[in-house]
């Protein structure tokens, strides 16, 4: 038992980590069973690190995994959370979230594993000095020196460079920086010593960086370039067992990266990649592995372990793998008595998995719901099947997290299937399922996650397993699955979803953000939504008393789990600008507190808001957040009353629209197929990336224009320059949108035609609109610009030459065109005051 506990822990703190990629138990093919018993012969790892989500290589990361049956892990330093969206409209922690799960997915494709660090994505770095200024270069080191501790490998390959004399994003060669450097403190023990508790120093062989053409300027230059010093690694090989090739893997593990456009055609053949030594142990002239071992021989008494393993790949039948059976319960045992945790851990969670398939071993546990709430009851169901001649007997199954256990002797004969059905309790101090990461409160660069065992971990350990104690051919084993929500779709058939606690009730705002332009009142609207069924409650918001709430609370009684009640309320202004939030808080009766027919006093629960992200290509996420919404009182004017909004990529836009009193109109194909759908608009606005990824646009483009023509006026938000424009010449003139931007969020503003109406109309633009912004001012700027355009504001980052392209206005025949890099995309979902008032004023030319 004790075998159990440490290799249980273990599971935790390594393995769990995909959880969510692999919902439904995995069931393998005898080629991918010989597969493992191929790499069950291989002691080694690798570490790959850069930034990002989407930066990884997959080729390589793939090829260790399947080629070199290495350990073989991506650390990326943040979550991706300051990027854009191309599928949906999450954007910051959410779309770090989204991110996430993607890699995830990507991994359970290449066979790589996964993890991350403390720091943000805070949008885009011109520099690595002003990156570590923002994450905090200590605490971020400390990450990486822990996953390399953790996942022990040989050798790691950086994506990017250190030269900080390439241009490039800050936070890319922040992370080459940081690798180097955490390769030598890995080692120390005086270097983050707390961590020691938890693993052991390492110290890694070599680090290479994965150059490209990229650092070369172009592919030309990389042609040419003397690769004598560099070590090279073909990683087009095909792979019979599979029917693909390692690129075609790479590919369809990248295309999980959507949200990010990464979308990629399958590629075959050789594809060279190489790789420059940076630091080490003697300079690898062929093989990033030369003279490493990675054998079992590595490990005092492995070497006859790994005779056997690979008289067990010559002897494995595809046909038969249960009669490999007895042989790796023998290898099983052998592995239990080596002295190196590490790899015995991880070893035998390989050889226990190969185990379980080769016996056709099949075990789950779900539930009905997908989700419930502290102290409730919940029906779990047991499936488990043994598909082979093996003598396998069930002896306990118990479930963590809900302190349930059942001992009973089952044994499962030959293609019996064995069910059951019981229920468990769920403690009332559980802890609500969310990501981990964003339970307390951040710095703009760095998430706060106090305990060590979580940091790194892609997402929340799953607390609610079902563990089944089994014995295979009178060997004592322990397998687990994932309790999960498995419903049949009629359209998907059986499908999975997470099990969830939740709270007992949501309060969701209908908007983020409202815009009071006078003081006059308002109605705020709160969702409220029950986690349990009988759920009943007094809704108190809470405002600053400058602000009137009419009425001061609600109460409210939902009878049925999910059931929705929409609480109104007035709020008024102040007279004066102000800024703040509206906070939901929810007072309810304490269970087990009513005495003598007395209702006990009604006290504040913990309030969250619930955002569920959900997209096919992941496991639906629930993220837990603060039930709040920002509250401004602004002076804002406006003109005209309908705008009507092409969706690009996905923003908040409309509803950022609406609050300073708009109505807007989505538009679709059907809008443009006569020209007078659009006159009744004053106003048109293009969603972000729309020439990115509507190829529609294509067709409307001139209509839009004519609009113009006849007196309209069109705003068009960012887009990346490039090939993915679906047409390079979109504007009335022409104009080239470059790759300039401004990040620094508060860079001083230059206002180079202070005449212009967009500066004067219906607001008095001052230096004061610029102040609170975040992330960044802009980005994709334009770069060239026809002499009827007007380049009416101007920035820049320190040391860099001015931006004058984030803002182009156009006269066209009797209306204006707008083209902006400016981030309204971001500003105004946040409540920046003097974002709405300029916006206001671009919709409002006439």
């Amino acid at each position: 038992m004790k075998l159990f506990a440490a290799l249980f822990l273990f599971l935790n703190i390594f393995f769990l980590q995909n959880i969510s990629a692999q919902l439904a138990p995995k069931k393998m093919t005898s080629a991918e069973i010989h597969d493992a018993i191929k790499k069950l012969n291989v002691v080694g790892s690798v570490l790959y690190i850069a930034a990002h989500p989407d930066d990884e290589n997959q080729r390589f990361i793939s090829y260790m995994a399947n080629d070199r049956k290495l350990q073989s892990n991506y650390l990326s330093i943040t979550r991706g959370d300051g990027g854009q969206n191309l599928i949906g409209s999450e954007l910051r922690e959410s779309l770090g979230v989204l991110r996430t799960e993607e890699l995830l997915m990507a991994r359970s494709i290449d066979g790589g594993k996964q993890f991350f660090t403390r720091a943000i994505d805070f949008g885009f770095s011109k520099s690595p000095a002003e990156t570590m200024r923002i994450w905090n270069k200590k605490e971020v080191l400390s990450d990486v020196v822990w996953a390399i501790r953790k996942t022990q490998p040989d050798i790691i390959v950086n994506r990017f460079s250190v030269d900080t004399s390439v241009e490039t994003h800050g936070h890319h060669t922040s992370s080459a920086i940081l690798s180097v450097e955490a390769f030598d403190l890995a080692g120390d023990p005086k270097a983050f010593p707390e961590q020691l508790k938890y693993v052991s120093v390492w110290q890694p062989k070599r680090v290479f960086f994965n150059t490209s053409w990229f650092f070369y300027g172009s592919q030309a230059a990389f042609d040419k370039a003397d690769k004598t010093n560099l070590s090279t690694l073909d990683l087009g090989v095909y792979y019979p067992s599979k029917g693909k090739s390692n690129n075609e893997i790479a590919s369809e593990a990248r295309s999980m990266h959507r949200c990010q456009g990464f979308g990629s055609n399958t590629v075959r053949g050789s594809d060279l990649e190489y790789f420059n030594y940076l630091k080490g142990i003697g300079n690898p002239q062929k093989d990033l592995f030369d003279n490493i071992n990675t054998t079992w021989s590595r490990l005092e008494g492995g070497e006859n372990i790994g005779k056997e393993i690979a008289k067990l790949d010559k002897s494995f039948s595809s046909d038969n793998p249960a009669a490999s059976v007895p042989e790796l319960l023998k290898i099983m045992q052998q592995i239990e008595g080596i002295k190196n945790e590490y790899w015995k851990n991880i070893k035998l969670a390989e050889i226990k998995e190969i185990i379980r398939a080769a016996c056709g071993l099949y075990f789950e546990a779900t539930t009905n719901v997908q989700s419930t709430t502290p102290n409730q009851d919940v029906d779990i169901n047991l499936e488990a099947i043994n598909r082979s001649n093996a003598k396998v007997q069930i002896n306990k199954i118990t479930v963590t997290g809900a302190n349930k256990d059942t001992t009973f002797t089952q044994v499962l004969n030959n293609n019996a299937r064995f069910t059951s059905k019981f229920k468990v309790h769920i403690p009332a101090n559980a802890t609500y399922t969310t990501p981990y990461w964003l339970q307390k409160e951040a710095s703009l660069g760095m998430y706060r996650v106090d305990d060590q065992e979580l940091r790194g971990l892609p997402e929340t350990p799953r607390n609610f397993r079902a563990i089944y104690d089994v014995s295979i051919n009178d060997v004592p084993m322990r397998f687990e699955s994932t309790i999960a929500n498995k419903f049949e779709n009629p359209a998907r058939g059986e499908t999975w979803r997470p099990f969830e606690i939740i709270p007992p009730v949501f309060v969701n705002l209908s908007e983020k953000v409202y815009i009071f332009n006078d003081a006059s009142s308002k109605t705020i609207q709160f969702v409220v939504k029950a986690g349990a069924n009988n759920v009943e409650g007094i809704l108190k918001p809470q405002v600053p008393d400058n602000w009137t709430l009419t009425p001061k609370e609600k109460t409210f009684s939902l009878k049925l789990k999910n059931e929705e009640t929409v609480l109104s309320f007035s709020l008024t202004a102040p007279s004066t600008a102000s800024e703040t939030v509206i906070k939901a808080q929810v007072l309810m009766q304490p269970q087990m507190q009513v005495m003598d027919n007395l209702k006990a006093e009604w006290m504040p629960i913990e309030t969250k808001s619930v955002r569920t992200i959900a997209y096919d290509h992941i496991p639906t996420q629930t993220l837990l957040q603060a039930s709040d919404a920002k509250i401004v009182k602004l002076d804002i004017q406006k003109h005209g009353t309908q705008i009507g909004y092409f969706m690009g990529a996905g923003d908040d836009m409309p509803a950022c629209l609406e609050q300073i009193g708009y109505k807007v109109t989505p538009l679709n194909d059907a809008s443009f197929q006569d020209a007078d759908n659009l006159k009744k608009f004053d106003a048109i606005v293009i969603g972000i990336r729309a020439y990115n990824t509507k190829e529609k646009l294509t067709f409307f483009n001139a209509k839009l224009l004519d609009y113009v023509k006849n007196g309209g006026t069109v705003v068009v938000q960012y887009n990346t320059n490039g090939r993915d424009l679906v047409m390079q010449n979109f504007g009335p003139y022409p104009f080239k949108i470059g790759r300039g931007r401004t990040t620094e969020e508060d860079a001083t503003m230059r206002f180079l035609k202070p005449e212009n109406p967009v500066l004067n109309t219906p607001n008095k633009i001052t230096q004061k609109d610029f102040d609170g912004w975040v992330q960044e001012r802009g980005l994709y700027f334009a770069s060239e610009w026809d002499k009827n355009y007007e380049a009416v504001l101007s920035c820049n980052d320190v040391d860099e030459k001015a931006e004058n392209g984030g803002l182009l206005v156009a006269q066209y025949g009797k209306g204006w065109y707008v083209y902006t890099g400016f981030s309204f995309f971001r500003e105004m979902p946040m409540g920046v005051s003097g974002a709405y008032r300029l916006f206001a004023n671009l919709v409002s030319l006439h």
